[in-house]
Formats: C-alpha cells, sequence, structure tokens
C-alpha cells in the first residue's frame, strides 16, 4: 500500500541575497514583495502562506532576482521554535492593517469633503465617483493578499459604505426615480437573446433570468449588431438591447433592479459580475478572482454558448447557495448581539 502523502506545511519562504548595486534593484524586489503580501520574518527572508498561488508569486520574485545577479530560494516550512504560526499569522493582520488604514485616512478625507448640502454638481460627483473608484481599488488590491482577514477591511468598508450613501441620497434628490422602469409582473417563456461568445455578464445575466425572473426562458445567440428581434423576443447586454448597461451599472445589476431582485446575495453577485465586467474598482469583492478564473475555464473549454450557460449555472448556483448562508449567519449574528446588549442594558436600569 503506498504510503499517505505528507501534509503540506503551512508556510513559504523566500530566501534572498540581492547585489548591494545598482541600488533601485533592491527597492524593486521590495516592492514585489509587498505586492504579494508577504512579510519579513528576518533580514532577506521573507513568509507566505503556502498555496499554489503563493509559489507561483515567489517564483516570479525568484526569477527576476536572479536575472538581476541576485540570488533566492524558495522552501517550504513548518516554525518548531521560536515564531509560532499564531504570531506569524498576527505579523499578516498588522500589515493589513496597516495598508488598510491608509486608505481609511484617504476615505475619511473623502466623506468630509462631502458638502452639507444634499446636492452636488455634476463635477464634483464626478470627482467623488473617480475618487471612491480608486479608493475601492486599492481595497481590492490588498483584499486580494489579505490571508488572514484583517479586522482593518470591515472598518474600512464602512466608511466607503458611508460615502456611497451619500451619493445616493443626493442621487435620489436630483433625480426623484430609477434610470429605468421597473418590469411589471413575472414574465415566462421567452425568447432571449444576447451576443454571441458568452462571458461574465451575459452568462451570469441568463442565469439570473432563468432562476429568479422567466423559468421557461429560451436563449438566442446572434451576431453583436444588426439583429432585428421577433415579436416576444427580449434583448439582454446587447446594443440596442431592452436590458443592458444603465448608467453605472451591468447588464446583471439593471436586470435585478428592473425586476426588483433585492435579495442580499443577489447583491453580492451583482458586485462580483460588475466587477469582472466593467474593471471600475467600484466594488472590492474578495470573491471575484476566483470567480473570473472558473469563468475564464468555462469560456476556453468550450465554444457552444448554451453550454457555458449550463456550465455557469452549475457554478452561480453554488455560489448564490453559499452567500445565502452567510449573510443569513451574519444576520442572525447580529441579531443575536443586539438581544445579548439589549438584555444587558435592562439588567443594568433594574
Amino acid at each position: 500500500m503506498p504510503p499517505e502523502p505528507a501534509e503540506r506545511n503551512p508556510w513559504l519562504l523566500l530566501i534572498h541575497s540581492i547585489p548591494p548595486k545598482p541600488s533601485y534593484f533592491r527597492v524593486k524586489i521590495g516592492r514585489r514583495l509587498q505586492r504579494v503580501g508577504a512579510v519579513p520574518i528576518k533580514n532577506s527572508v521573507y513568509v507566505l502562506p503556502a498555496n499554489d498561488a503563493t509559489v507561483e508569486d515567489f517564483e516570479w520574485i525568484v526569477r527576476e532576482i536572479v536575472e538581476g545577479g541576485g540570488e533566492a530560494s524558495v522552501c517550504e516550512a513548518s516554525f518548531v521554535d521560536g515564531l509560532s504560526n499564531a504570531e506569524i499569522e498576527q505579523m499578516f493582520v498588522g500589515a493589513r492593517d496597516a495598508d488598510y488604514g491608509v486608505i481609511a485616512e484617504a476615505a475619511a478625507q473623502l466623506l468630509a469633503s462631502l458638502p452639507k448640502a444634499r446636492r452636488l454638481d455634476a463635477d464634483r460627483r464626478a470627482q467623488v465617483t473617480a475618487d471612491l473608484a480608486r479608493l475601492k481599488r486599492r481595497i481590492g488590491e490588498v483584499a486580494a493578499i489579505d490571508f488572514f482577514e484583517s479586522r482593518g477591511r470591515a472598518r474600512l468598508e464602512s466608511a466607503i459604505a458611508h460615502i456611497e450613501s451619500g451619493l445616493r441620497e443626493r442621487r435620489r434628490e436630483k433625480s426623484g426615480r430609477r434610470e429605468g422602469p421597473v418590469t411589471p409582473g413575472p414574465i415566462r417563456g421567452h425568447t432571449w437573446v444576447t451576443r454571441r461568445g458568452v462571458h461574465e455578464d451575459r452568462i451570469a445575466s441568463a442565469w439570473l433570468i432563468r432562476r429568479f425572473i422567466d423559468p421557461d426562458a429560451h436563449f438566442k445567440f446572434v451576431a453583436p449588431k444588426g439583429y432585428k428581434p421577433a415579436t416576444g423576443e427580449l434583448r439582454f447586454d446587447m446594443y440596442e438591447a431592452e436590458y443592458t448597461h444603465e448608467g453605472d451599472r451591468c447588464t446583471f445589476e439593471t436586470l435585478a433592479d428592473r425586476f426588483g431582485l433585492s435579495d442580499p446575495a443577489l447583491e453580492a453577485i451583482g458586485e462580483i459580475v460588475h466587477m469582472l465586467d466593467l474593471k471600475d474598482g467600484k466594488f472590492a469583492r474578495a470573491e471575484a478572482p476566483g470567480i473570473e478564473r472558473l469563468i475564464a475555464g468555462i469560456v476556453f473549454g468550450s465554444d457552444d454558448d448554451a453550454l457555458r450557460l449550463e456550465r455557469g449555472r452549475a457554478m452561480l448556483d453554488d455560489l448564490y447557495t453559499a452567500l445565502s448562508k452567510t449573510t443569513a449567519t451574519r444576520a442572525r449574528s447580529t441579531v443575536a448581539r443586539d438581544r445579548t446588549a439589549k438584555s444587558g442594558h435592562r439588567r443594568t436600569i433594574r
């Protein structure tokens, strides 16, 4: 009987020796290590949690060091004395807290810069929106290397939510209505038409249509332009479609908004799809890179659009289930904390 495979060591170490000149090269490698989330445990020794992605990150840096005239090695490691796993994890948490702290300062300044009045002129709104997008992009970059879920991210996301809330309130004050009409009532058995070569937004939108909007939907895939829809056909995510991008929303978000779908798990999926499709930095969902790879696998695996939708459906069903359970658990935790706090308050009053 073959031996059981050895359990993987929890850490990767990169050990390097960089020539003193040119001096900028050491700075360049330091920035590369920062970008992948590595933390130093001693001079010229950096650590990352061990997984396939971090192995690849370190291998690229090793290649760059060697090409620059230095020496470097990567090894898996377990610490048996000195540093403990908990201490190393805390080093990562501290590094990410510091990263989030810098972004939080910028977010606080942006929030403070919003005028007290409930209206924003077009130029100021555009500037705040651009600044907010940059902050979200920076949050996404840090979240990608936040291996141990620093608390700084939750606090920062709360600040971002306050800024977004301010913008939404000012938009409602200005427009007083949605950008598109809410589609009344359920619809069944329509043919939904979209562009050939479906990818992120169209795969996710087709899943949303069939699961929540039109369970008997049929899908047709056509050339991007020039298609004249037949009676009863509805187009999505294509030129002159009934349902497509509106304002800063992707097609998935437009469909959810127009059909009044406000499920928190669907909102989370909408943010993921928005990130993958528009890439404007508006949202920062940690799940997005993994979903992007899964969709890439679906797309590379087949040129058949119907098969892509079917494989995407299974993936999105599982994602929706996971997100639904996560949001429900968080809601129960919040209710429990509120009840505990109220109970403690009543006892104090007595």
